[in-house]
Order: C-alpha cells, then sequence, then structure tokens
C-alpha cells in the first residue's frame, strides 16, 4: 500500500503518533527517556515545536520545519529508534516485524496533516491541549503535565482556566 504524504519545505504539520499496544503507558511511564530522544533528535534536525501534549500511549505535536527541509519522516524515525532502544523487550511483535527485525513499540504509520492557515493552526492547538481532557485523564488541560499548554500559560497566550 502507497500512503501519498505531503512534502512541503518548512512546512508547519500537526502530527499523531501512537504505540503499537494502545493499552500500555509507555510514553508517559518513560517520559525521560521520551524528551531525551526528543532531544537527540532536535541536536541533529532542528525544528521549531510550536504545541505538543504526551499521552500514555501516544502524542501529538505541531512542529514548523526548517526553511528548505521536508524530511519530518527521518525526524519521527530517529525519535522512534532513540526511545524503542531502551525499552525492555516485552511487547507482542508480529511474524511481520520479525521478519524484518522490527520492535513493536510503535505503529509503523502516523497521521501527519500539514496546516494550511492561521486559523488551522489554532484548531490544532487547541486540539492538543484538550487532548487528556477528552481521553478523560484530567478534568482541566492545566492539569495534565505533559503538555505545552504551561508554556502558552507562562508567556500570557492563554489563561490558567482555558478549556474548562
Amino acid at each position: 500500500m502507497h500512503y501519498r504524504r505531503c512534502f512541503v519545505k518548512g512546512g508547519c504539520y500537526f502530527f499523531t503518533v501512537n504505540l503499537a499496544e494502545r493499552d500500555k503507558s509507555l510514553l508517559t511511564d518513560n517520559i525521560h527517556l521520551l524528551r531525551s530522544s526528543y532531544q537527540k533528535m532536535l541536536a541533529t534536525r532542528p525544528v521549531k515545536t510550536i504545541a505538543a501534549v504526551v499521552l500514555p500511549d501516544h502524542l501529538h505535536v505541531i512542529w514548523q520545519l526548517p526553511a528548505g527541509d521536508c524530511d519530518f519522516a527521518q525526524r519521527w524515525r530517529q525519535i522512534k529508534v532513540n526511545f524503542s532502544r531502551h525499552i525492555v523487550k516485552n511487547e507482542r511483535i508480529s511474524k511481520s516485524r520479525l521478519d524484518k527485525n522490527e520492535r513493536g513499540i510503535w505503529q509503523r504509520r502516523y497521521w501527519e496533516h500539514l496546516i494550511r492557515d492561521e486559523d488551522d493552526l489554532q484548531k490544532h492547538v487547541a486540539y492538543i491541549h484538550y487532548n487528556p481532557v477528552k481521553h478523560g485523564y484530567v478534568l482541566s488541560p492545566v492539569d495534565w503535565p505533559y503538555s505545552s499548554i504551561h508554556k502558552y500559560i507562562k508567556l500570557g497566550w492563554i489563561k490558567e482556566d482555558w478549556g474548562c
């Protein structure tokens, strides 16, 4: 199956990246490792992170890619590989993954959406910040520790009671 992706140099993208086993909480249980993997990626392939949220089994992020660069695929590959290297091997691994010598931590694919304009950006930022409430982890977005909402509040871009 061939997936069509929209590659725009210097583009702004919204991503959803999921664990293969959605009943696990590897991302929040290993938040330090995820952050380290993310920082390693940024050191070699910088992006501007506009908004982000990490939930137990998936994450959402908006990246502004550098001018002249549209290679988000290698960035995600680097994050996934760095994270996976340090996770104990106890996940279910399908025969197709075994045949390719792959781990079974991440879903192979991820969702990407090219942000079209300022309105589209603001809608996706709000989606990211409200996501922990949507999934029932907290009653207020500010109560979720793994979210860029705290940066937005600190900078005065939104109020602490946003989304309540």
